[in-house]
């Protein structure tokens, strides 16, 4: 009889059971001594072992410190939030009310003004300490209404995060703006005609960028319990572009061929236009609970918006599957010259599928060099790290990431030369334990 378990219950999708704390670890080859901080990184683990769908399990992050060309410690640590207390607690109630507490906590773990937040885009932040335990939610003093975005965007200039929520109600999409010291000094609602899953967007120096794509909340999923959400042709693909201090009569809106972006590379001004790099899938969620199918198309896209013509232009810069673009967190918002990406088997050229290496683009030269991390071995998105001193839109730096070795059935924190991604890693911390295969992280460098 065929195994009926989903895939994210299987292998090393599947949740690890205990929170451990591990010190002194092994190291292969030479940490930076320059690396002193913490690569942390969330995602979902069903504490029951079992959940509805990847996305809906509840938060652990995983974290590995280094100091002094030494890895002190591992830890991995649930998000304390209501819902891992209570699994079957309602987010929404009978009469529409959403509790913003009860959170999954599960997608993404960021540094902003002195705190680290644990994110999932329905719900309201959760701050953790240094240790990785869980000290609450915040609704910045009360200011916050909406849900906050998983993928909200820190300038490196003025140290504004900016954010959004998306809603199942209207208003469907709430633009955010949080001050370098943490105040939610901005609160925008932006017309969108129906409840779009917005899972990241993005900023430049001047402008917000919001994506109104064809993935719509779909309310016989949700009451099924699986993904709430699925493609649909009738709604049209949108990009909205708005000053970043705008309102909403500001924003001028482009129609774009019928798309869906989970997740953007990065974004800058050129003049009255504005340029956008995403990783873009020509469908999915077509059929329920079925996030990508035979016609599903990746590949790392470029779009370039003219306000002042209302002109829009589309170009694929690379057509091989990949996902979890990152680029140097000093260039958001800025022109970038080098991007990274997870890179998938390429079935399309002769490769088995599955998590195989990372991606180095060279967006200047229009060129590309692939990191492969080995036979059995599963890497994660790629965090670049900068080398002190370095060149900010240069490659000077470090690629880390959590890679899951079939062999030994565990994890490794993983650190490449990103001036030489293809090259073997320069470091590999050997870790207790597995860590799942997850989302998004970050580098938080003890300066911050």
């Amino acid at each position: 009889m065929a195994d009926e378990t989903p895939f994210y219950l299987q292998g090393n999708f599947a949740p690890v059971t205990e929170e451990t704390t591990c010190h002194d670890l092994e190291v292969v080859g030479a940490l930076p001594p320059e690396l002193s901080g913490m690569y942390v990184r969330n995602g979902s683990n069903p504490p029951s072992g079992h959940s509805a769908h990847w996305f809906l399990g509840p938060g652990m992050v995983h974290g590995v410190r280094l100091e002094n060309g030494k890895a002190a410690w591992y830890r991995n640590r649930y998000v304390k939030t209501p819902i891992l207390a209570d699994p079957d607690l309602l987010r929404i109630s009978d009469t529409g009310e959403v509790d913003r507490t009860a959170s999954l906590a599960n997608t993404h773990v960021i540094a902003h003004a002195g705190k680290i937040l644990a994110l999932e885009e329905g719900s309201f932040p959760y701050v953790l300490d240094r240790d990785l335990e869980t000290v609450g939610w915040t609704d910045f003093e009360g200011k916050l209404g909406s849900a906050f975005s998983a993928h909200p965007h820190i300038c490196p200039i003025t140290g504004e995060m900016l954010s959004f929520g998306y809603a199942q109600q209207p208003p469907y999409l709430t633009y955010l703006r949080v001050s370098g010291d943490g105040k939610l000094v901005q609160t925008e609602e932006i017309e969108v005609p129906g409840p779009t899953m917005m899972h990241d967007f993005m900023v430049t120096e001047r402008r917000a960028i919001f994506m109104d794509l064809p993935v719509v909340f779909d309310h016989e999923a949700a009451m099924a319990g699986t993904m709430p959400y699925s493609w649909s042709d009738d709604y049209t693909a949108r990009i909205g572009i708005m000053p970043r201090t705008g309102t909403n009569a500001d924003v001028v809106w482009f129609e774009i061929e019928p798309c869906y972006i989970f997740h953007a590379m990065n974004a800058w001004d050129e003049g009255d236009c504005v340029i956008y790099d995403v990783v873009r899938l020509s469908e999915v969620w077509r059929e329920a609970g079925v996030m990508g199918g035979e016609n599903t198309k990746i590949s790392l896209h470029r779009f370039r918006f003219d306000l002042a013509s209302g002109h829009v232009k589309e170009e694929t810069l690379d057509d091989r599957p990949m996902e979890f673009p990152r680029i140097a967190d000093a260039r958001v918002g800025q022109k970038n010259r080098f991007g990274f990406s997870l890179a998938f088997g390429d079935m399309d050229r002769g490769e088995e599928p599955g998590l195989v290496g990372h991606f180095k683009f060279d967006l200047e030269k229009g060129t590309s060099e692939r990191h492969i991390s080995g036979k059995g071995r599963n890497p994660g998105e790629p965090v670049f790290v900068p080398a002190a001193g370095s060149d900010p839109d240069g490659d000077e730096g470090y690629v880390m990431t959590f890679v899951y070795d079939g062999g030994s059935n565990k994890s490794e924190l993983v650190i490449t030369d990103a001036s030489n991604l293809a090259a073997s890693p320069i470091a590999r911390v050997k870790l207790p334990q597995r860590v799942p295969f997850g989302f998004h992280g970050s580098w938080l460098p003890d300066a911050d």
